[in-house]
């Protein structure tokens, strides 16, 4: 018997372009997935997210380039051709139908044997948390419970990719966040290769295996979770996943040194330093957590002296607004965040001077 080694890509995105008349909402995408591998679509609304979902599912037809499932060219292919289960954003489940109804609709349209097509159904509801629901009509069942009858019934056919178009959006916050754990944990139980589309970084993050950060129809970035928050690619990386403080207008001094203002900044060689010639300008750019709040002035890299311009409470941090003393007015503030903890016991406080260090390591550079 041949084994199918499990690195093996499953999906395989070649130079995807699509316009619309004048319009590119892709230029020249390429990715791959593979075999049970979760891999998320993140980016802003009109980056292009959705339409690379529906050239891959065939409910599209792409301008250029090519779309390979398991080792075929399915680039012409209608969706009944490609083995693909699919969960839409509106669920697009049928009112007039049970949930057991609504699962077996595309086993019937098989004409699969109607034992086997209940089998299914009960497996799937087991397999769902839904047990006890088949006769509820969708106005009967929750969000939530919608949503798990939209999944069962995409994968009542066995699909060997499944596609998610934004699936939990519509939800409550609590909601949103169970079913994306059991989501998670029923794609890894099952082994499919899986592909979804969202806007929410925190999904992205928490889901998937890796992520692609989608920009104005480009492909800004292929990375894992940790790769795409902690070694952003550019500037609309680190500013659309979680929250990051930009120090313009850098020069370049020394050797993995740069001046912002009056202030010199070590940086660790390889957060991109390297690109820069001295007297070049670039961006620096760290995340309001790594920033290290110290009681009193330390002798060490990049200790600055600031002065609290703005504190607000945020449950279990505070996020204070600071100003580089020894940098001009223009100089934009820098946002830090600190636990509560530290905020009460130092009596942080409005127009107090505080010494903070901007650790090398946890700096990033980008070209002007």
């Amino acid at each position: 018997m041949h084994l199918e080694p499990k690195n093996e890509s499953y999906l395989k995105v070649q130079e995807i372009t699509k316009h619309f008349g004048r319009f590119s909402a892709l230029t020249d995408v390429s990715f791959s997935a593979e075999r049970g591998e979760f891999v998320c679509v993140l980016g802003p609304s009109g980056c292009g997210k959705t339409t690379l979902l529906r050239i891959i599912a065939g409910l599209e037809l792409q301008t250029g380039g090519h779309v390979h499932m398991g080792g075929r060219d399915v680039s012409a292919l209608p969706v009944s051709k490609r083995n693909v289960g699919i969960v839409f954003q509106s669920y697009a489940l049928f009112p007039n139908l049970t949930a057991a109804q609504n699962i077996a609709y595309g086993l019937k349209n098989q004409r699969a044997e109607k034992k086997q097509t209940t089998r299914r159904v009960a497996e799937l509801l087991e397999l769902v948390g839904l047990h006890g629901m088949e006769g509820k009509y969708p106005a009967q069942l929750s969000g939530g419970q919608q949503q798990r009858v939209a999944l069962a019934r995409a994968m009542a056919l066995s699909p060997e990719l499944l596609l998610l178009d934004e699936p939990l959006s519509a939800l409550d916050a609590q909601v949103r966040t169970m079913l994306r754990s059991e989501i998670r944990q029923l794609q890894q139980r099952l082994g499919i290769t899986t592909l979804m589309v969202t806007h929410d970084q925190e999904e992205a993050l928490t889901m998937a295996d890796r992520i692609l950060v989608m920009d104005k129809g480009r492909l800004a970035q292929d990375g894992s979770p940790f790769d795409i928050y902690d070694r952003p690619a550019t500037p609309f990386v680190a500013a659309f996943i979680g929250s990051m403080n930009f120090l313009q207008n850098a020069v370049k001094v020394g050797d993995a040194v740069y001046r912002v203002g009056g202030c010199d900044l070590q940086i660790k060689g390889e957060n991109g330093t390297q690109l820069e010639a001295v007297g070049s300008s670039a961006t620096i750019a760290i995340r309001p957590e790594d920033i290290m709040i110290w009681a009193d002035r330390r002798e060490a890299h990049n200790t600055v002296l600031t002065e609290v311009q703005r504190i607000e409470y945020r449950g279990s941090i505070f996020r204070l607004g600071l100003k580089l003393k020894a940098c001009n007015e223009n100089t934009a503030l820098v946002e830090a965040d600190v636990p509560s903890e530290k905020i009460r016991r130092l009596n942080i406080c409005p127009a107090m001077a505080l010494p903070v260090q901007f650790p090398m390591d946890r700096l990033r550079v980008y070209s002007a």
